[in-house]
């Protein structure tokens, strides 16, 4: 059997002709966000980096605090936060990015937008356009799904960066006085308005783009006064417990630039990983068609996955660098 002569390996790798063995053994763990566009994506990142670079990944599932807090550790606890929307998660790569300086973020991006969404007979029918309508009387009765006398309005998931910004939002136009903002798991709140739409009985949610909801049903997104940041303040409970109070937004939501978060120790770990990372570029219109195959049609999510990294060969290449 032939073996490396300690001396022989040791010049091997100072000349980079040899991977480390610690990088060899490498597992990434690639976090897995609740909803479904981080999915999918941190499904793709995982193939990609199982098949075309022939190292180990697992998913993580985790909401975003605790993603990037194992990122900052940068002991492989979690190496990849797939779906980084900005600046809903500014205070998280505020922290880790800019002050920290242990998360990186990928050149590569896509949009995103995000607002409230009714079902377009709302609009039609009732005559709900405007984020204003939903702060009356009216309103209150269209969106009472419990007949306790006050209308709801799903702001997001628990967990999600939206989710308080929403709540800010419900208080400052004015909808909280006849509107109550819930939150709970999307997946169960998608499975209410599944019945709501097919009784033609109000809804009212927060909703963005690309999310499978645009091609299941025809939703409308309510006109939103246009951004502003002198009147979009966003206080985080990890900066101040007094943040609800000290929150103040009366302006729609900006363009969302969404970006895949990595550990900088994979500089280190894994630095093929690392560069693939950086390069990471998606298109707005794959991540939706990729969503709606796992959501609606019930697809699972490493089978689509895989199927559309072998039918994009020369996107995945561009990431890859060759």
């Amino acid at each position: 059997m032939n073996t490396i002569k300690p001396l022989l390996l040791a010049s091997l790798l100072s000349a980079g002709l040899m991977a480390p063995a610690a990088q060899a053994n490498e597992t990434i763990r690639v976090g897995e966000p609740s909803w479904p566009g981080a999915r999918i994506i941190a499904n793709v990142i995982k193939v990609v980096i199982t098949d075309k670079l022939g190292v180990e990944a697992e998913l993580v599932p985790g909401a975003n605090a605790a993603l990037y807090a194992g990122m900052d550790k940068g002991r492989g606890d979690v190496d990849v936060h797939p779906d980084v929307w900005l600046p809903n998660q500014q205070s998280f790569t505020d922290k880790y990015v800019n002050e920290n300086g242990t998360v990186a973020l990928s050149e590569g991006s896509y949009e995103g937008v995000s607002g409230f969404c009714v079902p377009t007979y709302m609009k039609t029918e009732h005559g709900i356009n405007s984020i204003y309508d939903l702060a009356t009387p009216k309103a209150q009765s269209l969106f009472d799904s419990n007949n306790d006398g006050k209308g709801e309005i799903w702001v997001g998931a628990p967990g999600w960066g939206s989710t308080k910004i929403n709540q800010v939002k419900v208080r400052d136009y004015g909808i909280s006085d006849f509107l109550e903002a819930t939150t709970e798991d999307e997946a169960v709140f998608y499975a209410k308005i599944s019945t709501a739409i097919q009784k033609n009985q109000g809804a009212v949610f927060y909703c963005y783009n690309p999310h499978f909801v645009h091609a299941l049903y025809d939703v409308s997104m309510l006109e939103e006064p246009e951004f502003k940041a002198e009147n979009y303040v966003i206080v985080q409970p990890d900066e101040d417990a007094q943040w609800f109070e000290k929150s103040k937004i009366t302006t729609g939501d900006q363009v969302k630039t969404v970006r895949v978060a990595y550990s900088n120790s994979l500089l280190q770990r894994s630095p093929e990983v690392a560069a693939l990372l950086k390069r990471i570029d998606l298109e707005n219109s794959a991540v939706s068609a990729m969503t709606y195959a796992i959501v609606i049609e019930n697809r699972d999510p490493a089978e689509v996955a895989q199927e559309w990294v072998d039918n994009h060969g020369d996107i995945v290449d561009q990431w890859l660098g060759l």
